[in-house]
């Protein structure tokens, strides 16, 4: 009978405030694993992690969203190459907007299947014994493991948690950021008349609720910088924690806006 009131109701039945800061502060790990890990360091290199560090990261990402870094990193460096062409795996210019906001997950999930542009773009991801067995080989038991987490910890309404974490990043990464972001908000960068076209935009100068990712054009001009924020209006919350990891001595930023940086 207690068991059976334990997981029904949980280890803590908190207020119903608790709820969403827990989501909130969960949520935002994961947004700065996407943007500080995937994104800033093994997408572009922007930044050195100390293996500790790299590890925590990949763990959560593992546990929180079961992306595989190899195609995360593959999808987006495609995107960068094949940007606003019809081969970009997200353009809305090509696909729509619509598309992108509300279908990115399945837009992302069909490029991962693509094995041509894993093999092209996912040069230098991580493969070693646990990359292959676990966070790679059984990538859909991290989402498992939070599953029972929530559960666990707050009885049945730990499944609507578990839920509306794990449609945060499809939603807010690959629909606001590839869609919103390369359709409304405005332009420090305006290249669409030179090199390759980019429509990529800042959604507002504040980077703060999805990780930074929000100064969206600013990365698209300076893709290796691991400073987002360029004007000082401008506030990078990545950068912030990257400044602090640097600190801790357990992250060495490469480069920032084109000039590489001292070691």
């Amino acid at each position: 009978m207690d068991m059976f009131f334990t997981i029904t109701n949980g280890v803590f039945q908190p207020p119903w405030w608790v709820y969403f800061v827990f989501i909130g502060v969960m949520t935002h790990i994961t947004l700065a694993t996407v943007t500080i890990f995937l994104h800033r360091h093994q997408t572009h290199g922007a930044l050195e992690l100390h293996p500790v560090m790299s590890h925590l990261f990949r763990f959560w990402n593992w546990l929180t969203t079961g992306m595989k870094t190899k195609a995360w990193v593959a999808i987006h460096r495609k995107h960068h190459a094949k940007n606003e062409s019809v081969d970009d795996p997200h353009s809305p210019k090509v696909l729509g907007l619509k598309k992108v906001l509300l279908e990115g997950t399945e837009l992302y999930r069909k490029e991962a299947k693509n094995k041509e542009t894993l093999e092209k773009y996912g040069k230098g991801t991580p493969n070693d014994w646990l990359e292959r067995f676990l966070y790679t080989g059984h990538f859909g038991l991290g989402i498992r493991l939070m599953l029972i987490i929530d559960v666990v910890l707050f009885g049945a309404i730990g499944v609507t948690v578990w839920a509306v974490q794990m449609a945060w990043i499809p939603f807010f990464a690959a629909g606001v950021i590839n869609g919103i972001g390369h359709r409304y908000g405005y332009r420090n960068f305006d290249r669409s008349a030179e090199k390759s076209p980019d429509y990529s935009t800042n959604i507002v100068p504040i980077g703060i609720f999805i990780g930074g990712e929000e100064l969206h054009n600013n990365h698209h001009e300076y893709p290796n910088s691991a400073k987002l924020s360029y004007k000082w209006f401008e506030f990078d919350i990545g950068w912030l924690y990257i400044r602090i990891l640097e600190f801790l001595h357990l992250a060495r930023v490469r480069e920032i806006f084109g000039v590489r940086q001292n070691a």
